[in-house]
């Protein structure tokens, strides 16, 4: 299973959680500004580590449910696990989202610079702003954020002669 890389934030708000005894999230005790509270627990419920239940005490709330009331969060047992509290334990729900395809929407620019990339021959940075109309720092950015951090596809460049740096998906 692949170890779950966490901001400090992160880890500051789910060691908070798992050092209760009902795992809650809330009162996050982390001094956090505006929507930081909400990122960092949409972050962390993508991540599997921490999961909705419903809310017994009113000053805990997360958020309203029209079928289920109000709902809170808890830590889960990847969470324990991620942090090295307890052993290594495979979850239903940790499985489910370690192993699933990440998801791309079609006809988006990200798509077509993955397709530009995977062509024979590759784009170069002027190539792939042009069609996209993005600044090349944009396209540089593109690459190393998304396409390389978040879907971990391998970007490599080449200088080629005549054309340039030429960048290509393996």
């Amino acid at each position: 299973m692949t170890q779950i890389q966490l901001t400090d934030t992160q880890a500051v708000v789910l060691s908070a959680a798992c050092a209760r005894d009902d795992g809650a999230v809330f009162p996050v005790t982390a001094k956090l500004k505006g929507g930081a509270v909400g990122n960092v627990c949409k972050s962390l419920l993508k991540l599997g580590l921490i999961e909705e239940i419903p809310a017994t005490d009113l000053n805990t709330v997360w958020r309203y449910d029209e079928e289920r009331g109000p709902i809170t969060l808890r830590a889960t047992p990847l969470a324990q696990t991620t942090l090295g509290i307890t052993e290594a334990e495979t979850t239903t729900k940790a499985a489910e989202t370690a192993t699933a395809p990440v998801q791309r929407r079609k006809g988006t620019k990200q798509e077509a610079l993955i397709e530009m990339l995977r062509a024979p021959g590759g784009a170069t940075i002027e190539e792939i702003a042009t069609a996209l109309e993005w600044a090349a720092h944009t396209v540089r950015g593109a690459m190393a954020g998304p396409l390389k951090k978040k879907l971990g596809l391998e970007v490599t460049s080449e200088k080629v002669e005549g054309r340039g740096r030429v960048y290509t998906l393996k």
